[in-house]
């Protein structure tokens, strides 16, 4: 069921225009509108020089906000797509005074024309969709076309932690990941059994927790060194 669009959706968003940036995506060619740097200040964003996270996928925000607020001395920056979700996010942190939060209403194709190499420390991938059906897996956020782009702009030895509930797709990341040169670092198959200090829930695993479902938890390194497909990974704890 298509989501109906918030009331003063344009409106709303330009109250927050201190805290956002709008892709002007008028080139529909990603990859080509990718070779266009406009790149974050985050100096001038933040007013430091902190590492700086990447939440891809940040749905209504409750854990880049709750994460910012555990880790003060890191600064984040969470990106959606789609609007019409996002505006819960800036307004949250808008009402809540959060200073290290600063998002980016763009789609991951276009990750690079806003980061420079090397310029990250971390991203988490909390429940992309897992889009099940085979013709759409080169859409998935782990595949080896979209961890290439993560790999340029994570600093050498920055790490991803993905989160999802749905087993396949877990498959395919780990499977991803190795395939991309990453160094995978260790897997939980289990998260309400085997919980992780810090790791703050999003609304999504709230949810499939409450039903009951498993959580599927991957910590991988980015070594830039690595060749695809690196037979000499090691191993998952």
């Amino acid at each position: 069921m298509r989501m109906h669009k918030k009331s003063r959706l344009e409106e709303r968003i330009e109250a927050c225009s201190d805290i956002v940036t709008v892709a002007d995506l008028t080139d529909k060619n990603m990859s080509r509108a990718a070779l266009t740097p406009e790149y974050l200040p985050f100096n001038d964003i933040f007013g430091n020089n902190n590492p700086v996270y990447l939440e891809i996928g940040c749905g209504k925000g409750r854990f880049v906000c709750e994460t910012a607020k555990l880790n003060p001395g890191k600064n984040f920056v969470a990106c959606e797509k789609i609007s019409n979700v996002l505006i819960e996010a800036l307004e949250r942190v808008k009402a809540e005074k959060i200073k290290n939060v600063y998002f980016l209403n763009c789609a991951a194709e276009v990750l690079q024309k806003y980061f420079p190499e090397g310029s990250v420390d971390g991203i988490y991938l909390n429940f992309s969709n897992p889009l099940p059906k085979e013709g759409y897996k080169k859409q998935r956020l782990t595949h080896p076309r979209f961890l290439e782009i993560y790999k340029s702009i994570l600093k050498n030895g920055g790490e991803i932690i993905q989160k999802t509930d749905d087993k396949p797709f877990f498959g395919f990341s780990l499977q991803s990941f190795k395939e991309a040169g990453f160094t995978v670092l260790s897997v939980c198959e289990d998260l309400a059994e085997n919980p992780v200090e810090g790791d703050v829930e999003t609304e999504h695993e709230r949810r499939f927790k409450e039903m009951g479902r498993k959580i599927y938890r991957i910590h991988a390194r980015a070594d830039k060194t690595a060749v695809c497909g690196n037979k000499n990974q090691q191993g998952i704890n």
